[in-house]
Formats: C-alpha cells, structure tokens, sequence
C-alpha cells in the first residue's frame, strides 16, 4: 500500500462520502427513515412481496452506507433513496428500485458482487454491477479512467437498458445536490453532464430529464449568462402574460367550436435551449420570438391531423415550419406534429400536437414502456423498452468492437450523440435516421460496413454529387461501390456519426498494421543476410515453430506479425533481432551461407535487392517521403528509422538528413528505388519571375505542357515589385521528368530563374 496522495485524499472528502458525523445521529437516521416512507408511497405500483424485497434492499444498503455522509452533511442513505425514487416516477419495476437502492455498495462499501447475487439474485447484482465504477483499477489519467468506466456502463446498458435509467437518475440527483461541492468539481462534473448524459437521456427519449440536466449543467457552467437569462424570461413573462393567455383563448374556442376535445398545455422554451439559439444564430434574447409554445393532447391518431386542420384556420401557418413526426418518427421513438403559426400580433407561437401515449413517450422515451402498464402487458412493455433502446445501442456495440482505446471510444460515441437528425431513403425506400451534416459516406456505413468500405461514388435524389455533400430529410441516396476501393483517411475530415468514423479508422489502421509488417520482413531479412542466413519462411506444419516461439519470448511480442510491425516502426532494431535469430537457426542446423554473408555485408551496392528496400511509393503508412527534400525516383536516397516512427526517407544531399545521420548513425538504412515506381512523387521548385500580368496562368500552361501536375503555390507575403519569387510542389514521375518540367519552365520569357528546393 503506497502513502495517499494529496489529491487522493481531497477527492475521497469531496466527492463521495464525507465521513464527518453530524452532532445529532438520531435525527438524521430520523430523516433516513422518514424519506425511505416518502418513497414507499411512490411504490404502490408493485406487489406487496416486491415492497417486501425493496424494504430488504433499503435494510441492506442502509447497513452498508452506515456512518457515510455526503459533503452537505446529509446521511448517504438519502442519496440511494432519491434516486430510487425518481426510477419510481418511470414506474421501474421491483429488481431497478432494489438496484438504485444500493447502487454504490459494492463501489464505496466493499460489498462483492457474490454477496448481492446470493442475498438479492444475479439480476439485480448485475445492474449494480453495470453500475460501478472502475475506480479500482490503476489508470494513467482520470480521463481514461472515466472513459473505460464508461464503456463498460454502455457494454452493461446494452444488455439491460435499465442501467442508464438508474444512471441518469443518479445523475439528476446528483446534480441538484452539488452546491456543497468545491467549484472545479461542479464545473467538471456539469461538463461530463452536458457532453455525455444529457444526450444519451435525448437519445433514449427522456426529454424531461434531458432538460433538467441541461438546465442544471448549464446553472453550473454558466451561472452569470444563466441569472441574466433567468431575469431577462421573468421580465418576458410578464410582459407577454396577455398575449399567451389570448392566444390559449382563441385555441381553445376554436376546438370548442370544431367539437373537438383536447387538453392545451403552454410550453415555456428552457433557459438552455434560448442560449443555445442565441450563440448559434448570433441572435439577442429580444430576437428569440418562439420563448412559448403549446402542446395539444388529442385522444386518437387521426384526430392529430384534424386538430392540425383546426390550427391552421384559425392561424396562418409559416411556410417550411411544418414536421411530421408521426408518419417519419425519430430515432427515439419521438412523434408528434410540429406547427409553427403567426398569431394576431405578429408572434410566431409553435404547437406540437400528439397522442397521450405519444405524450409520455415524449417526455419520457424507453420509460414510458414501464409506466401505465398493466398485469398482461407488463413484459410485452418492457421487451418494448429494451427493443428501442438496443436500436441504437447496437451502433455502439459496433463501434466497442472495432476501438479498443476507451478514450476513443468515449470521442466516436460524443459524435454519435447528435440531437438533430435528418431522414433519408434508399433506393428501395427504406428510412434511415443520420445526424445532421451526415454524408453519402455515413449514409453507406449506417448501411453495412462493406459497402462504406467499398464506396467510390454516390448519388442523390439521381444527380452525382461528391462524398463530402450533406444530405436533407427526404434525399433518396444510391451509393456506387467498386471491389477494389478502401476507405480514404480524407474521409475522416467530414464523416458525422461515430459508426463511420470508428470503422474507416479501424480499416486504417489494418492497412497501415499490413503495410508494416512487409515493410520489417523486408528489413528483417536484409539484417539477417548480413548475418550469412536467408529469411526462414512459415510451414504449415509448424516444424519452425521452436524458432519463432523463443525468439518471441526474448522480443516480449505475441506473434511473428507483431514483431515484424515494431521492426518496422522502430521500436525494435532490425539488426539485433537478426542476430537472436541467427543464432536459434544455428542451434537447429542452419549454417551461414559464405556467398549470402559477402553480399549481406559488403554487396549491397552491387546487389540492391540483396542488401536494400526498395521504393516504390505502394508502401503507405510504413514510409514516409521526408518534407524537408522530398525525394524522387532518380536521386540517391537513405532511410532513418525513427524510434516507432516507420522509415523516413532522405535524399543523400539533405542538410535535415546530415545532421540526423551525425546524431544517430545506427538509425539509417540503406534503401533505393524499384525499378517501376507504381505512383508520382511531389517535390518543390521556386521560380523567380517578372511580375504582370497572366504569368500565373503562363506558368501553369508551361507545368502542364510538360505533363505535370501543381498541387500547392506559394507565394509568400512579400510586397508588390518588378520581380516576384514564387514556389511551387510539383507532382512528377522521376529526376528525368523534372528536369524536363524545369526546361519547360525556362523557355517561357517571365521566368528568369528556376530551381529545385534543396533543405
């Protein structure tokens, strides 16, 4: 056991549980108790025997939490019995009440997982399970460690999505308790609030809670923006109190007179959402016209669109203001119709009409399935409620598999937690729901990872467009994909859900792992050639295994491809990995060939196959063409190998190359250039040329008369004069193209000089 840190010790009396006795024990165990009957009384949903069994957990978990105090000086007690109530309001059954009772037991109080299962059953063990921090694990940083606890909450949540129920409700609870809390704690945990909760409580269609949570996330973060919008909507409320009750007024008359029963409610926009609207559309609070709005509750579908009819006599309607969330539901299981009407005063006033079932779906997505349920129906509901929640929760399931950095992870899923949506079709009609900004690249991932995989064009609504075009609600999109083609890494510059992003990455990365591992076979074998030994190949009858298994256990790596990668980035030098193997084939018989051990070690000029790697722009990722001289085919070259960097590749003549040649001689190899490069190489030319007009485009002509390409232009800050130099990164074959593009380049009369870019 190490002495705790500082930090340690300021977290464990900040945070959890201060274990600070209040004077009088009795009456706060008195204000225990009295809570724990508060949410007996929410309880009456269940059967006796389950109050039974909750009343059991609450014995259990007050035991446990014992002489545990929150920093308000409350008992902890207090904070399990709230949350417990909350999961009560989404009429939760029995085996969620018992796990939010006791759901820090097994993190702050030494409770096994063992215990739980053998006192309250494996169900309700593993929802505090999937509820537990993995706070006893050793972590670099906090940020990891919040990172895998959290996947591993999502990995739970996916296998019973009553964990984020309970999660959110801890959450909430927490969140309107934190004024005891030092004032970087709040802001961190408000951040943590605002990035990842609240959205996962929209995604599952929990808007109550997601706007607590905003409202609350934002109080913390922005608590002077926050009381000058809190004044600034009382002194509106005020103001517009006429208006609001005028219009109810006319709504209400107005479905009188159509014979048709609704119940009217006012919607007051949040305090969050009118600073949000503000930021993003650079208004003034005065400019923010749509502050109230109304919900109408109808009693059957179709008389949403008949009370729709009824509005939009009574009001004129705005154009392009008008959703159907009814027939095209959102991704939550939203629905509702979206309205947005002028009234008599000039005041554009938005109306969202929906069902009751609608309404509590609305208001309290997944959970909704939990309430209102009856004796029959009570399992079909909540299949129903794990059924939409797995609806997305399989896209990160997916993601999980392909990430194994839980940092990463947490990144693809922010991305994936976009509230706006828009709705597109396939070719054979079917909806799909991407966030907003989504591409035909996302578009082809949300469809199977093949054919993101394979995707080379796209078209929309029949037209070609290009794979970075965002798409709009109601665009029909075909993607064209070809056999041969692989994901572009510029793709990840406009890729919107966190499907696409983690899959071309992962696709990246494999090809980047392939490309390496040819790369260090290549250099493994020059190595062990120096070494009078040719390279043994793979049997399939394992009979070089008792070479390869201890040379593995001596490198520290898992398999032969491993090693060869970590040859190839530098981690492990080539040379002295030829020499363990040598020296294990020597133990199995091989002897050194005297003709390889010449050309190994003194050929290699003579022999470039024998002793190089060679270039032929095919290797990706594994080699890197250095910046400073961007070599080409044709110049005498060398390769430093970077420790985990990959092989960098000078020209002979670089000053960059010289000075890293004097610093670490044991870094370079000896590499050339195969004799049919499969791709064209950039290197840089400055000119100098008479300044005027249309020499740009002269200059161009000339670069493309000589069949070459210009992919950047330089021309620095300097001020207007006769002469201008300028500098330009051509893309060519050879030494042999260039020097022609550079004649070409002479023969035009503005060019007065022109040159190679030499470091």
């Amino acid at each position: 056991m190490g002495i705790p840190t500082i930090e340690t010790v300021k977290e464990a009396l900040t945070f959890r549980s201060s274990w600070r006795r209040p004077p009088v024990a009795s009456v706060a165990s008195d204000a225990a108790a009295a809570s724990f009957d508060a949410l007996t009384i929410k309880l009456d949903y269940l059967d006796p025997a389950e109050v039974r069994r909750v009343r059991d957990a609450y014995r259990f978990a007050d035991e446990a939490h014992l002489g545990q105090y929150r920093a308000s000086g409350e008992p902890y007690i207090t904070h399990p019995i709230a949350v417990a109530g909350l999961c009560a309001d989404w009429k939760l059954d029995a085996q969620a009440i018992m796990a939010a009772l006791m759901h820090d037991a097994m993190e702050d109080c030494g409770i096994t997982k063992a215990e739980l299962i053998e006192r309250f059953g494996a169900p309700t063990a593993e929802l505090v399970d999937g509820l537990t921090k993995l706070d006893k694990l050793q972590f670099s940083t906090r940020e990891e460690s919040q990172a895998e606890s959290f996947r591993k909450m999502l990995l739970a949540m996916a296998r019973d999505v009553r964990v984020i129920l309970i999660k959110l409700a801890d959450r909430l609870h927490n969140m309107r308790t934190m004024e005891s809390m030092s004032a970087d704690k709040r802001v961190r945990i408000a951040s943590e609030t605002l990035d990842i909760y609240a959205p996962i409580a929209h995604r599952l269609g929990l808007n109550q809670t997601y706007r607590q949570l905003q409202e609350l996330a934002f109080q913390y973060l922005r608590p002077w923006r926050h009381e000058t919008l809190s004044k600034a909507l009382l002194k509106a409320r005020g103001n517009r109190r006429d208006v609001v009750e005028r219009i109810q007024g006319d709504v209400e008359k107005s479905f009188a007179q159509a014979k048709l029963k609704v119940q009217v409610f006012g919607r007051e926009k949040t305090l969050f959402s009118i600073y949000r609207k503000m930021r993003e559309k650079h208004l003034t609070f005065a400019q923010v016209s749509d502050i109230f709005g109304f919900r109408i509750v109808v009693s059957t579908l179709p008389e949403c669109y008949l009370a729709l009819g009824v509005l939009h006599q009574l009001y004129k309607p705005l154009p392009g203001r008008f959703k159907d969330y009814i027939a095209i539901p959102k991704a939550n299981g939203y629905q509702s119709l979206h309205t947005t009407l002028v009234s008599p005063l000039g005041t554009a006033v938005e109306f969202q009409i929906r069902t009751e079932p609608m309404h509590a779906v609305a208001e309290k997505g997944i959970a909704a399935h939990w309430m209102y349920k009856t004796k029959n129906s009570g399992a079909t509901n909540a299949q129903e409620a794990q059924r939409l929640g797995a609806m997305w929760l399989q896209s990160l399931i997916d993601i999980q598999d392909e990430t194994r950095d839980a940092t990463e992870f947490l990144e693809h899923v922010k991305i994936d937690l976009f509230p706006d949506a828009v709705y597109v079709f396939t070719p054979k009609s079917k909806i799909l729901a991407l966030p907003r900004g989504a591409t035909p690249v996302d578009f082809a991932y949300a469809i199977h990872s093949d054919v993101g995989d394979h995707c080379v064009a796209a078209k929309v609504n029949g037209e070609p467009v290009a794979l970075r075009t965002e798409l709009r609600s109601g665009d029909v999109v075909d993607i064209v994909i070809a056999p041969g083609a692989r994901p572009n890494p510029g793709w990840l510059n406009f890729v919107r859900t966190g499907r696409a992003r983690s899959k071309i990455r992962h696709h990246l990365k494999t090809m980047e792992q392939e490309e390496s591992q040819d790369l260090g076979l290549k250099m493994l074998a020059q190595a062990l050639r120096a070494e009078g030994m040719e390279m043994p190949l793979d049997d399939a009858s394992g009979a070089l295994a008792p070479v390869w298994q201890p040379l593995l256990r001596w490198s520290g790596n898992r398999s032969r491809d491993e090693l060869l990668t970590d040859i190839a980035v530098g981690r492990k030098i080539a040379s002295i990995v030829a020499k363990r193997l040598s020296r294990l084939l020597t133990e199995r018989g091989v002897r050194p060939d005297a003709v390889t051990l010449t050309m190994g070690r003194y050929g290699a000029d003579e022999a470039p196959s024998q002793g190089m790697v060679l270039i032929d722009g095919s290797e990706g990722a594994s080699v890197q063409l250095a910046a400073c001289c961007r070599p080409i085919p044709g110049d005498s070259i060398l390769g430093y190998l970077g420790r985990g960097e990959g092989l960098l590749v000078h020209t002979a003549e670089c000053s960059v190359g010289k000075r890293l040649l004097g610093r670490d001689s044991e870094g370079w190899l000896k590499v050339d250039w195969a004799e049919q490069p499969t791709r064209s190489f950039e290197t840089g030319v400055s000119l100098l040329l008479k300044n005027g007009k249309g020499v740009l485009a002269e200059v161009a002509a000339s670069v493309a008369a000589a069949e070459a390409d210009i992919t950047h232009i330089d021309m620095g800050d300097q001020a207007a004069s006769e002469n201008a130099e300028l500098k330009l990164l051509l893309v060519v074959r050879d030494r042999l193209h260039l020097a022609d593009v550079i004649r070409t380049l002479k023969r035009s009369a503005a060019v007065l000089r022109v040159s190679r870019i030499k470091p």
